[in-house]
């Protein structure tokens, strides 16, 4: 059963941390098998700067604060700081994972025989079909209903045999994300930008009405928040008032930068289109001027004869 931390204080900030184990040592398996990776990988076909291994690195220290700091502590206690916390994991987290290309580090890294099974692995018709951006877009729309509207929620809360799973799963669903949408790793294939743009129209909606519902609706896990006896803090209503701010406003914010690279790489695809038609035309236009058919009179092809012609 869990226990009421104590009021949300500025000291609580410094002092509460929080021991998610299952969390800390999926980070630091993953923090070693970057280094090592990138280590071996600055020399590969294709680099990945110090620029995206520090995206990389804030992802890592994001999650961490996510889970192990005071963020960990109170999501047990207040549904605003969960939402945050949630927030942080599902969006923000894998946001900066992604931008760090671990795909393209784990794959310079290896060995020529490596190489061609990641090659082959990307290759495969599941990899298309897991990374397509439907696909990634339609689990990360999925995932927060499921997670609010069912059960799930306050199971997460009371048992960490569901809870730490759930955690790792938020930010396993945000990479993949990610990854199919922004395509700044090794991809199965990629798409245009404009999709992405016109998926997220959608998303902006699903998250608008999820929103709303948690706003409007009735209390969620209300049995759990109530057996904490919690005489501190906001009222229920409040606090899941605020958590919902947090999911629908907050996410919104959060959400610009990913818009603002989607944009931009959008706009990268279509200068890439117009210089490749160009090359295209260039090219016809070269084949056309070669394969031109020559005069229907003969003797015009013949120096001489054309020139006594012309006297004549």
């Amino acid at each position: 059963m869990r226990v009421d931390p104590g009021p949300l204080t500025w000291a609580a900030v410094v002092h509460a941390w929080h021991l998610d184990l299952v969390c800390a040592t999926v980070i630091v398996l993953l923090v070693c098998a970057y280094a090592w990776c990138y280590r071996r990988a600055r020399n590969g076909e294709q680099p990945v700067g110090p620029a995206q291994a520090g995206c990389f690195g804030v992802g890592i220290v994001l999650w961490a604060l996510a889970t192990l700091s005071v963020i960990g502590t109170y999501a047990y206690a207040l549904f605003w700081v969960r939402a945050l916390q949630v927030l942080l994991l599902l969006y923000v987290v894998p946001f900066f994972l992604a931008q760090g290309k671990p795909v393209t580090v784990v794959r310079n890294a290896l060995g020529p025989a490596g190489r061609d099974r990641v090659d082959h692995l990307l290759a495969s018709r599941l990899a298309r079909v897991l990374a397509h951006p439907l696909t990634t877009s339609l689990a990360m729309l999925a995932t927060p209903w499921l997670l609010y509207l069912t059960p799930w929620y306050t199971a997460a809360l009371e048992s960490e045999w569901i809870g730490a799973p759930t955690r790792v799963l938020l930010v396993v669903i945000g990479f993949g994300y990610f990854y199919a949408r922004l395509q700044a790793d090794l991809v199965p294939r990629r798409y245009s930008q404009l999709i992405s743009l016109l998926i997220s129209v959608g998303e902006t909606l699903g998250d608008g009405v999820l929103g709303l519902v948690i706003w409007q609706g009735s209390l969620i896990a209300t049995p759990y928040y109530s057996s904490l006896q919690r005489t501190w803090g906001p009222d229920p209503r409040l606090d899941q008032t605020i958590g919902a701010g947090v999911l629908w406003i907050l996410g919104d914010v959060v959400g610009l930068p990913f818009v603002l690279l989607l944009m931009r790489a959008l706009s990268r695809d279509e200068k890439a289109h117009a210089v490749a038609v160009d090359a295209e035309l260039d090219t016809a236009e070269a084949a056309e001027s070669e394969s031109a058919v020559p005069s229907a009179l003969w003797w015009e092809n013949d120096p001489q004869l054309r020139e006594r012609f012309r006297r004549g």
